[in-house]
C-alpha cells in the first residue's frame, strides 16, 4: 500500500510540475524579448495594410508585438493585453480592420478574462505542487493535493477554452478579410498540454489517497482488540472448567 501511494504521489507531483512550467511559459510569453519567451504568442496576423500597425502583429498576454527574424519584438509590456484591433489599446483605427472586431466587446472581454483565470489556476497549481510532497507519505496529503489540483484544472480549463475560442475566431476574421493569420502553436500546445497534465495529476493524487485507505496499523489495532477479548474468553472457559472438576471431585 505504501509503495503504491508513493508511486501515485510521485507521478502526480511530476505531472503537476510539468503543468506549472508550461503555464508559466505561456503566461510570460511576450513579457520580454528573450528566448524562449519571444517565441510564444497566441495569434499572428499580417497587418501591414492597417495604418500605424506593423507588417506582422502578434498578440500575447503582455503586448502587441511586431516580428523580427521570426521572433517577437515587443515594446513596453502591459498585463492582461486584449485582442481588440480597432481600439486605442491595439491599432486605434478601423481602416482595413476586419468588420467582426468593430462595434463589439466580445474579443476584448474574452481575451481580458483569460488573464485572471490563468493567475488563479496557477496559484492553486503551485499550492498543489508543494502539498504534493505530503502526498508521497500521507493519505490526507493526497486528498488535499487532489482538491487543489482539481481547482487548478477548473480554472486552467476555463482559460484554455476562452483562449481557443477568441483567437480561433480572431484568426478566421483576419483570414476572411484577406489578411493571412495563424495561431501560435507553442502557446496552444503548452496550454492544452498543461490542462491534460493537471487532469492526470488530479486523478493520480486521488488514486494515491484511495489505495492507502486500509492502513496496516489500524488492522493491527483491530487484531490486538480481538486478541484481548479472545484471551478473556479463554481464561473464563478455563476457570469454569476447573470449577467443574473441583465440584466433581468433592461429590466423589
Amino acid at each position: 500500500m505504501a509503495l503504491s501511494r508513493v508511486g501515485m504521489g510521485f507521478l502526480g507531483l511530476f505531472f503537476m510540475a510539468g503543468a506549472v512550467l508550461l503555464i508559466f511559459l505561456t503566461l510570460l510569453g511576450g513579457a520580454r524579448n528573450t528566448d524562449p519567451l519571444n517565441r510564444i504568442y497566441f495569434l499572428e496576423a499580417n497587418t501591414g495594410n492597417i495604418p500605424g500597425a506593423p507588417p506582422v502583429s502578434r498578440w500575447t498576454f503582455w503586448a502587441l508585438c511586431s516580428v523580427k527574424n521570426g521572433l517577437n519584438d515587443c515594446g513596453s509590456s502591459h498585463p492582461d493585453f486584449p485582442l481588440d484591433p480597432p481600439s486605442h489599446r491595439n491599432f486605434n483605427t478601423t481602416v482595413n480592420v476586419p468588420h467582426e472586431f468593430i462595434g463589439t466587446n466580445h474579443y476584448f472581454l474574452t481575451s481580458r478574462f483569460m488573464f485572471p483565470f490563468i493567475i488563479i489556476g496557477l496559484f492553486f497549481a503551485v499550492l498543489a505542487l508543494f502539498t504534493g510532497l505530503l502526498a508521497l507519505c500521507t493519505r490526507i496529503g493526497s486528498y488535499i493535493s487532489g482538491l487543489l489540483a482539481w481547482l487548478a484544472l477548473t480554472f486552467q480549463a476555463i482559460t484554455t477554452c476562452l483562449m481557443t475560442a477568441v483567437f480561433v475566431q480572431g484568426r478566421s476574421a483576419f483570414n476572411r478579410n484577406g489578411q493571412s493569420a495563424s495561431l501560435g502553436v507553442k502557446a496552444f500546445a503548452f496550454m492544452w498540454t498543461a490542462t491534460a497534465c493537471l487532469f492526470l495529476s488530479c486523478l493520480l493524487y486521488g488514486l494515491g489517497g484511495a489505495v492507502g485507505r486500509k492502513d496496516p496499523g489500524y488492522s493491527g489495532r483491530e487484531q490486538r482488540r480481538r486478541g484481548f477479548f479472545s484471551s478473556q474468553r479463554s481464561n473464563s472457559v478455563r476457570s469454569q472448567s476447573a470449577a467443574n472438576k473441583k465440584e466433581s471431585s468433592s461429590y466423589a
